[in-house]
């Protein structure tokens, strides 16, 4: 159970994505978890999780894959984001804002202009 509580934070965030098919069990001192989120972006951001603890390397065995493929993920724009930053950080290269803009246009009508707290439909890499 210690690996339990190490790693309780990471069980937070899988609650948070409404992780599905979930499987968590500890065995031969490691812990084993496998499921799906909804995006890769979830998905990563788990996988983010578990590398923040010391020796997750020897301790954690995961599968966890995306349901969807279409679309890399849902993301809520926070205060000093801009569709470059976003695409920055998501795509991986801030000229592909247009991207995001053009898989937002039913929400978005400027790609200048976003709102704190909108979420916006990152495109699939």
């Amino acid at each position: 159970m210690a690996l339990m509580d190490k790693y309780s934070d990471l069980f937070a965030l899988a609650n948070q994505f409404g992780l599905k098919n979930s499987d968590v069990k500890e065995e031969g001192g490691k812990l084993k978890i496998s499921g799906q989120t909804e995006y890769q972006l979830e998905a990563n951001r788990l996988w983010d999780n578990i590398k923040t603890h010391a020796g997750w390397e020897n301790e954690i065995v995961a599968n966890i894959k995306a349901q969807r493929t279409d679309m890399f993920g849902v993301y809520t724009v926070q205060s000093g984001d801009t569709l470059s930053k976003i695409a920055k950080a998501y795509l991986g290269d801030s000229n592909r804002y247009m991207d995001i803009f053009n898989a937002n246009t039913d929400t978005l009508k400027n790609p200048d202009t976003i709102k704190i707290g909108q979420k916006l439909n990152i495109p699939a890499r």
